[in-house]
């Protein structure tokens, strides 16, 4: 209906509402999307209304896992120690490392997490364990 009036697609979320439906975030979500399509479904989409796939730069960059951001804190303890000589962190203590695909400096809060590991020990697993003890974790 939006494109038989003669308007265009919209490329943002909350730029034309029809009937109750955000088209921006319709057309955001296919682009984004593009690979869950059906071949017939992108055919449609690109020939019938005109929308394209997003390019790389588009795409938002992927979440990190758990074990990632267990993986980057490991890291910033692993550097205090080597720096400092011990894990006895200041609670409020912020860590800055190069991490990550783009290496770009990150701030990790050591202190808060030093914490939590030691107050989460009963449920860490063996090897997580093993790897901060190895870097001079107090466990009490």
């Amino acid at each position: 209906m939006h494109l038989d009036a003669g308007e265009a697609l919209p490329t943002e979320a909350g730029e034309v509402l029809r009937q109750g439906e955000d088209l921006g975030r319709w057309v955001q979500s296919v682009r984004l999307g593009w690979d869950q399509l059906t071949t017939v479904q992108q055919w449609m989409c690109e020939h019938a209304l005109g929308i394209e796939p997003a390019t790389e730069d588009e795409k938002p960059k992927p979440r990190h896992t758990q074990a990632d951001k267990w993986a980057l804190n490991y890291q910033a303890a692993k550097q205090y120690y080597q720096r400092e000589g011990h894990l006895q962190v200041p609670r409020k203590h912020i860590e800055r490392i190069a991490g990550g695909e783009d290496h770009e400096e990150r701030e990790h809060k050591l202190g808060a997490w030093i914490s939590n590991q030691r107050s989460r020990a009963a449920t860490l697993t063996p090897e997580r364990i093993e790897q901060l003890s190895a870097i001079g974790m107090r466990w009490s």
